[in-house]
């Protein structure tokens, strides 16, 4: 099965970090985001990977073709060494990427029909966006999926709010106070399952969270299955922070492999 991830937004909420990379090249100890996202996939034994790209998409490109140079302490040999290189940690991960330009300015349902012919050999891929880890277990989710001949099942989650909420009786007198209290509603947390059906519900023009969900979904043809871990996205610089604070004092709960 491919894993198909959504690399082409602007990220117009962390500027700080996306007016010079595009957000999946965002760092969280050292490594991109998109890294993070290929390892979880990796560690359940998936490795064929298909990259919607868009904006600095060449950037993306760039980086995977020198990985093995980015990734690793090297020597480079001058002089009578005719510019030879000893690779001395050689760490490479055993992935096939396709790398798909999308357009720089498509929305997410377009990104995903355009990538078409890259998965129409298989009768089900993962999507998943370029911007968010979890703890997920990929294979519990396919398994849940396959349980419920869908042609779409998406990852709910319950973050914390990122508000305080107030419970006050009739006279304003407050009753209770939770601090950043967990939602009751899930919402898209991303990881999806699809079958190849999908592709009915999308055009080069689609948004996929506003038009093939709610489509799929009016058709009963969409399962959601629950994750009770953990799950952050990268969507601000203030998170992007967190993250790299969570990296540094060993708070990793994404990091399965």
């Amino acid at each position: 099965m491919k894993v198909v991830i959504l690399c082409g937004g602007k990220g117009t909420r962390m500027r700080e970090e996306t007016e010079y990379k595009p957000k999946p090249l965002v760092e969280i100890g050292g490594m991109p985001i998109l890294w993070h996202i290929m390892k979880i996939y990796s560690y359940y034994g998936y490795n064929d990977f298909v990259l919607c790209l868009g904006y600095k998409g060449n950037m993306i490109k760039e980086y995977f073709l020198n990985f093995e140079w980015l990734a690793n302490d090297f020597t480079l040999h001058m002089g009578n060494g005719k510019g030879e290189v000893t690779n001395h940690a050689h760490t490479m991960e055993n992935w096939n990427i396709t790398f798909a330009d999308t357009g720089e300015n498509t929305n997410t349902g377009g990104r995903v029909n355009k990538i078409r012919k890259y998965v129409e050999d298989d009768d089900s891929f993962f999507l998943t966006y370029g911007d968010g880890l979890s703890n997920i277990n990929i294979s519990d989710l396919l398994e849940y999926h396959k349980s419920k001949n869908k042609i779409a099942t998406v990852t709910g989650t319950k973050p914390p709010s990122r508000f305080g909420v107030i419970e006050s009786d009739s006279s304003g007198i407050v009753k209770s106070f939770a601090e950043k209290p967990i939602k009751n509603d899930a919402i898209n947390g991303g990881f999806y399952v699809l079958n190849k059906g999908i592709f009915d519900y999308l055009t080069d023009e689609s948004v996929f969270e506003q038009d093939a969900l709610p489509s799929l979904a009016k058709d009963r043809g969409l399962a959601v299955y629950t994750h009770e871990g953990f799950w952050q996205p990268m969507d601000t610089y203030k998170e992007v922070e967190e993250f790299n604070t969570r990296w540094d004092a060993n708070i990793r709960p994404w990091v399965i492999w």
